[in-house]
């Protein structure tokens, strides 16, 4: 069975687009606490990946940086 290292990037999408949390809570109706905790979390809302991917116009697998473990 193949491994993979998944790493949340929303922070680093949000400065690459000049975004700011704030913005994206109102966006999409997700308190901006939880959108601070993305990046460090482990396991994510379903409805949370969906709203926000929408939200960017992106797909959620846009929201990682998954890599396949040697």
């Amino acid at each position: 069975m193949k491994q993979y290292t998944i790493v949340p990037k929303l922070n680093r999408i949000l400065a690459e687009r000049k975004m700011s949390q704030t913005e994206l809570s109102e966006l999409t109706g997700i308190p901006q606490p939880s959108i601070s905790r993305f990046d460090r979390n482990t396991k994510h809302m379903d409805m949370h990946l969906v709203m926000i991917s929408r939200a960017l116009g992106l797909t959620i697998e846009d929201l990682f940086e998954i890599k396949e473990a040697e």
